[in-house]
């Protein structure tokens, strides 16, 4: 789905299944279903063609045409819909009563022979409705759609001729970094001979363009032949490959040629052109936004000789994966521009507004640093602001300062300046994919500075159908993630790391939001109310709505006057915001619903509200996590199209109906409290079914039902009892789910049964797609050494691993553990006997972000020099007793120099029982000296256990806080 192609993307293989013999429909029907389906499929077409052309260059005719298709669109979806809803979505539930089951089918049979009526006269309407808008269209014939030919001024030009010196802080960045990654100082160096290449990826506005020139001036005299060329979005190949040798002559002082020469020969002889110039000779070359691996391969060829003469390749380009293909050798280096600092920042924009670099006025100085804050260090958005709010010789008055800083983000704001950026900085949206602008317009559903999850933004784009198989069977959550991944290459969203340094979030700069903002509003893709300004009330259709708190103040009646929301297809609603919610019962085509964080345990009146949710009979999406729910209705079954249900954090929720069990086409099922009891017979229906969170299992055929699953990729269940038969279901289910990426098992039973372990490691063998293995049962290590020694690629993609309680802990199974390679995090937890001395080895655990492993009284844990190399957090036992006893009197744990990427925290768990006080504290003072002669000062956490001498220590802890704080996983999964 496009934003200018609308729903057509979606529709046309929806038209595709209303020709299916299940239904039945006249032969005249099925015409005009095929007639209409062949005109949207052209109209696709010439749509696809506008969506390339920027908004300010699209002909007037052009985009009104494509305004209408893309509404008339949105019409004819949710007439199919309504149709498939009706046919398909009733089916009998009574299964015990044949007669009565009898009389309701066929009830819904007449129902039917009438939807077929009314489908019929639909689509002649529709039909009808299309051959008007073509006919005023000329039936579409869009061959000449071009950008206008009077755009002809490129507004990066200026960065290729500013003075370096204009932006603060570029000097640093370019004598620090760059200068190392050229190694043009260290010629004699025999590597250095080789030709390197750097490649420069940032986000547009970061100024890679000008670093480059700046490098370039600097470094220019050190080579024999220079140049310096610009790519784009749209290059001709050959013109590109003819400047790179005019700059090259031309700096070699070649007069002997006119150039002239280079005007009649193809690509191919310009690259050989090129590769004889360029045989003996000592040459920088710059080539400067690159769009495409494709093209830079194509460039490449001119470069692929080595004469071991020290040059040197420079490009910049705003894509990861372009930056990766111009550095592909072990000598080339990538170098991520980073935004200015925020006394940089400062400096640049007090420069640029009050002609002093330092000086600020008393009356400017917040409003100041709040609009550098929405910069984020970006030299574009800093001069552009800048440049708008010094008018003349005279800075504007703060009141206007006041509105743009409201107006930044939201796409409001008119000035000439700042739409100069958003077309900078709209480069890089028209050079997405028509798939890729509709994800990232979606993303300004969000307000400013918003952690936007990326498991629940992927699947809201797929319930609003943007996300399409690319062949049948292919996950479409695992489709979403490569979307994902392109738009954090592309530089077009910020990633955000967990504790193990994975993205599992993204946010927008404010100068993005404010280009999507922008081009939402013109397209009419998204609607946000947040109170401010015009938001309040608009005119026409709503397919997606935004309410957001912006202003923090909605406390007034629910909207009731906003033309067209019946129509809404999308809803997402912000913490306060809740307050102005419209009725369900309002929403007649409702698909996406997210409520997620807002409080619906305090008013009875949302309560109601959602009760309502029932009637939504085409949502996709429904969103509640953390809302305080305590109940969800049993009518929440008539929802057939739902895919994701997302109940997470919801620990009140105390009801949860069969119902939801009857939803063939669910995806994700996210609840999270274990109070989830599937009832016999009914799991086995999630056949779409590929996240499964929070489900109780307490009987054998429950357990054996999950293996008819396929397709789950995560699986979460509890076990209230355990008894062998259980175990053995589900044992024999998992070896049936060959997609598992994620698998934790709970158990809510005392017993110290190692049985689902022994049988575990007996009969099943982890898919080699297996990231996380969670186990809070009492557990073997033997069985995850059987699982290694087997085969250990099978657990080559493993990152997580926690099991609590385990029965012992050798070093054989410390040396095993630390040589899986993909190994970021580790909690181990054992309440038996185990080896008196654990070494953490310099080899192993070569990737562990966070590393936990308590071991009991039975035993000391010392780290090797060089252990741990990427470790940001430690967790840890001491047994004092067993250190003492064993001749470790200083207890010297190899903490100090040692463990050089801790950053964040040492917790140390200090097992006391038969040691004497003195000892304790003793051991206490050396661990804390070792820590706080560390380099980046982690924060340090010693709990000494309950079986010191009372008195001596108030930090004894019961097993439910040792829960709470040793092993914060538990709280958080």
């Amino acid at each position: 789905m496009d934003i200018f192609t609308g729903a057509i993307a979606n529709l046309i293989p929806k038209l595709g299944e209303l020709l299916a013999e299940e239904y039945r429909l006249h032969k005249d029907v099925k015409k005009d279903i095929e007639d209409l389906r062949k005109e949207l499929q052209s109209m696709n077409a010439a749509l696809i063609k506008i969506g390339e052309v920027p908004q300010d260059q699209l002909d007037r005719q052009d985009k009104l045409w494509a305004d209408e298709v893309r509404e008339l669109s949105y019409i004819i979806e949710d007439v199919v819909d309504k149709f498939l809803v009706r046919v398909d979505g009733i089916q009998s539930d009574d299964t015990t009563n044949k007669f009565k089951g009898l009389v309701k089918r066929t009830a819904e049979l007449f129902k039917r022979g009438k939807d077929k009526h009314g489908i019929a006269h639909a689509i002649k309407d529709i039909k009808k409705q299309l051959l008007e808008v073509a006919a005023r269209r000329d039936r579409n014939k869009f061959d000449g759609i071009a950008p206008n030919p009077t755009e002809a001024i490129d507004p990066r030009l200026r960065a290729l001729y500013t003075e370096a010196t204009e932006l603060v802080g570029i000097y640093g960045i370019r004598d620090q970094e760059i200068m190392r990654l050229l190694s043009i100082e260290t010629d004699d160096d025999a590597s250095n001979k080789r030709l390197k290449k750097i490649s420069i990826v940032g986000f547009g506005g970061l100024g890679k363009t000008t670093l480059a020139r700046a490098v370039y001036k600097n470094i220019k005299g050190d080579f024999d032949c220079r140049a310096f060329v610009s790519v784009g979005r749209n290059p001709d190949i050959k013109k590109v490959f003819r400047d790179i040798l005019i700059d090259l002559r031309k700096s070699n002082s070649d007069p002997g040629n006119s150039n002239s020469d280079l005007v009649i020969l193809d690509a191919t002889q310009l690259i050989d052109k090129l590769r004889e110039f360029l045989e003996n000779k000592r040459y920088l070359v710059i080539i400067d936004d690159i769009w495409d691996e494709k093209l830079w391969r194509y460039i490449n060829l001119a470069f692929s000789i080595n004469n071991n003469l020290g040059s040197r390749l420079i490009t910049t380009t705003r894509d990861f994966d372009v930056s990766k293909s111009c550095c592909s050798s072990a000598d080339d280096s990538i170098y991520h521009m980073k935004p200015l600092c925020t006394d940089d920042s400062s400096r640049l924009f007090y420069k640029r507004v009050f002609d002093d670099e330092s000086g600020c006025p008393n009356e400017f100085e917040q409003v100041s640093k709040d609009i550098l804050k929405k910069c984020c260090g970006v030299p574009l958005a800093i001069i552009t602001i800048a440049s708008a709010l010094a008018s003349g010789q005279e800075v504007k008055p703060k009141s206007e300062w006041d509105i743009l800083l409201q107006s930044l983000g939201c796409g409001l704001t008119k000035d000439n300046s700042l739409v100069e950026m958003r077309r900078i900085l709209s480069f890089s949206y028209y050079n997405l994919p028509p798939h890729l602008k509709t994800c990232l317009l979606y993303l300004c559903i969000y307000p400013e500075d918003s952690k936007i999850y990326r498991d629940r933004l992927i699947w809201k784009w797929v319930a609003e159908g943007f996300v399409h198989h690319g062949d049948q069977g292919t996950s479409l959550f695992l489709l979403g993630l490569t979307y994902f991944n392109q738009l954090i290459n592309r530089s077009m969203i910020q990633p955000i790391y967990d504790n193990l340094g994975q993205v599992h979030a993204c946010c927008v700069h404010d100068m993005v939001l404010d280009l999507i903002c922008n081009l939402s509003q013109e397209a009419k893709f998204v609607n946000v109310l947040d109170g401010t300004g015009d938001s309040m009330s608009f005119q026409g259709n709503v397919r997606r709505l935004s309410l957001q708190d912006r202003t923090k103040d909605h406390q007034g009646t629910p909207l009731r006057n906003l033309t067209g929301i019946s129509r809404v297809r999308s809803i997402t609603i912000f913490t306060s915001a809740i307050n102005i919610m419209p009725a369900l019962s309002r929403f007649e085509v409702l698909r996406v619903l997210d409520l997620s964080g807002c409080n619906l345990g305090k008013s009875s009146s949302l309560q109601l509200n959602l009760k309502s949710v029932g009637n939504l009979i085409h949502l996709r999406y429904l969103g509640l996590e953390g809302t305080g729910i305590r109940e969800l209705s049993a009518k929440i079954g008539n929802l057939q199209f739902l895919e994701v249900l997302d109940l997470g954090n919801n620990y009140q929720l105390d009801e949860f109906p069969s119902t939801v069990f009857k939803l063939r086409r669910l995806i994700c099922l996210n609840v999270c409290s274990y109070k989830v009891v599937p009832t016999p017979g009914l799991l086995q229906n999630l056949t779409s079914i590929e996240v499964l969170r929070g489900v109780l299992v307490s009987l054998k055929i429950i357990a054996q039902e999950l293996g008819n699953l396929a397709r789950l990729r995560e699986l979460q269940i509890c076990f209230k009892d355990g008894s062998l038969d259980l175990y053995e279901g589900l044992v024999d289910s998992l070896c049936n789910l060959h997609h598992i990426e994620s698998l934790s098992i709970h158990c809510h039973s005392g017993e110290t049964s190692f049985e689902l372990m022994d049988l575990l490691g007996e009969r099943w063998v982890p898919p080699v797609h297996l990231r996380e293995f969670l186990s809070w049962i009492p557990s073997k290590l033997s069985a995850l050494r059987g699982w290694i020694k087997r085969d250990p690629s099978h657990l080559s993609n493993l990152s997580m691993l926690i099991l609590s309680p385990v029965k012992e802990v050798q070093q054989e199974d410390v040396e095993i553990i630390g040589g899986l390679l993909s190994l970021r995090r580790l909690s181990i937890r054992s309440t038996h006997q185990t080896q008196r001395l654990l070494v953490i080895r310099a080899d192993a655990f070569r990737c562990m972000v966070v590393f936990h492993l308590d071991c009991g009284s039975a035993a000391q844990i010392i780290f090797e020099p060089g252990s741990l190399p990427r470790a940001e957090e430690v967790w840890f036992s001491l047994g004092v007793r067993v250190a003492k006893e064993d001749g470790n009197c200083g207890f010297d744990l190899g903490l100090q120099g040692n463990l050089l990427s801790l950053r964040q925290s040492v917790w140390v768990w200090m097992y006391c029982g038969g040691a004497r006080v003195g000892e304790v504290k003793e051991a206490e003072a050396a661990v804390r000296h070792a820590v706080n002669a560390h380099p980046n000062h982690p924060k340090i956490k010693i709990y000494t256990s309950p079986q010191i001498a009372k008195g001596d220590h108030d930090d004894d802890l019961c097993d439910e806080e040792i829960d709470k704080r040793f092993y914060p996983y538990m709280v958080e999964n």
